[in-house]
């Protein structure tokens, strides 16, 4: 705390988008670091901008009667969960909130249909990956945990997350004893010098299978025997474990390079009776409960019929595709990153799926081209990343105007962005369903079917 400002009581009135609290003082907005609606708080004012200031909340002297017992020891040091505090419903109500204002707000669709957003039966334990990182002190010894709210450069020393299940816990405390005990140099986001950088658990929850992944900065990993044999014994039921190697300054959990260190080099998860092997790198929905009812979702909207060809943008690692294919004539896909198309056309080798076609593309140069070929598709589907569609694909899309489109979005924002440029050229949206994957986070995801 800095004596030298002065403590403001403030009434928070409302949570911004980020998880942030929002107040007033002096008829300009205050976003706080924490708080809840309808509380009294003694906050100190950290910056002033123009049109807003933050703040950080230091006695909270009002509760509110949504304010429950965060279970995690963590809670208001980890980046993750910024709700954990708040009653479940109240978290599902904000969200629905977000996606109608995002609609109404940034579409112009003030007449949308939004659905209460499903909930999820397991609001803990529920992901079926965690990635942690390795961080060098400066006075010696290492943390190896997740981030501090707020703070890409910190990471905190995790002593248990209740997002994933007992096991991975365990795993990241025996991961942390091997490298403290025989003294493995960490890597230094500031230096770019030590070795160990990561560590990745992936668990399927349906199957049971275990893959952890290593990832270090780049040379050969000369105690990854003796590190493989003592979780091996700690854990007899691992499935695989992998060594990636990232000599890049860029500090993101993917390797340039990997090598299986023990087992099949994947895991296999289940969704709708469907077997998805998963790699190191793959990409897979990490609440695999909430994946079903999301596609389950949006093929109720869809109404796929069995003469149905579908085309598949932004497919992935395929998943959509695979899960529609029983139901229809033929599914195409289409995804940029090679690896994942690999996986795709794996997975559907894995469950005997044989009308599925993978094409390795860039989204919107493949709707460039044979338009007259891409007509003969009864029904687009498309899962954009965050940004959502790219303009060119957007404008591609509607110039194909398909005769349905199911949109999967995981940003309410860019959904609604492209919602409104769907409507503005004839399309009708159907109710939109919001579906919680991240139980005590802002994130919301949701699908909509757009008809012309």
């Amino acid at each position: 705390m800095n004596l030298d400002r002065p403590l403001h009581q403030l009434t928070i009135e409302d949570l911004a988008f980020d998880g942030k609290a929002v107040a007033h003082l002096d008829g300009k907005v205050v976003f706080l670091d924490s708080g809840l609606p309808g509380e009294t708080v003694l906050a100190e004012i950290t910056r002033s901008h123009p049109r807003y200031s933050q703040g950080l909340v230091r006695e909270i002297t009002s509760r509110s009667p949504q304010r429950i017992q965060a279970r995690c020891l963590h809670f208001g040091t980890c980046g993750g969960c910024s709700w954990q505090d708040l009653a479940y419903s109240e978290q599902l109500a904000f969200k629905k909130r977000h996606v109608v204002e995002c609609l109404a707000r940034i579409g112009g669709l003030r007449e949308a249909a939004v659905r209460d957003v499903l909930p999820c039966s397991n609001v803990f334990e529920y992901r079926n990956k965690m990635e942690f990182s390795f961080h060098a002190l400066e006075e010696g010894g290492f943390h190896l945990g997740l981030h501090r709210r707020g703070r890409f450069d910190d990471i905190f020393d995790l002593h248990a997350c209740h997002l994933q299940d007992d096991m991975a816990n365990r795993i990241v405390g025996s991961v942390r004893d091997f490298v403290k005990r025989e003294q493995v140099p960490v890597y230094d986001v500031t230096r770019h010098t030590g070795y160990m950088r990561f560590l990745i658990v992936r668990r399927g929850l349906r199957t049971g299978q275990t893959m952890v992944n290593i990832v270090t900065n780049r040379g050969p990993f000369s105690l990854a025997e003796r590190l493989v044999s003592e979780l091996l014994e700690s854990f007899p039921r691992m499935t695989t474990i992998i060594h990636g190697q990232n000599g890049s300054k860029s500090n993101i959990a993917t390797a340039e390079t990997e090598s299986v260190l023990f087992g099949p080099g994947y895991i296999e998860e289940k969704i709708l009776g469907l077997t998805f092997r998963i790699r190191a790198n793959s990409f897979f929905q990490t609440n695999t409960e909430q994946a079903e009812l999301l596609y389950q979702a949006g093929f109720e909207l869809l109404k796929p019929l069995p003469s149905d060809r579908l085309l598949d943008l932004y497919c992935g690692t395929g998943t959509i595709g695979h899960l529609l294919a029983p139901r229809v004539s033929e599914v195409v896909g289409v995804e940029i990153v090679p690896d994942a198309v690999t996986i795709a056309r794996e997975n559907a080798s894995v469950n005997g799926i044989v009308n599925v076609t993978f094409l390795q593309a860039n989204v919107a140069e493949y709707l460039r081209g044979g338009p007259e070929h891409l007509r003969d598709f009864d029904a687009f589907i498309i899962d954009p990343p965050r940004a959502g569609l790219h303009p060119k694909a957007l404008k591609r899309i509607l110039a194909l105007a398909p005769a349905r489109l199911l949109y999967y979005s995981c940003n309410p924002a860019t959904f609604a962005r492209d919602a409104q440029a769907l409507c503005d050229r004839g399309y009708r949206m159907s109710e939109v369903q919001p579906v919680d994957m991240f139980p005590h986070t802002r994130h919301i995801e949701l699908v909509a079917l757009f008809s012309r």
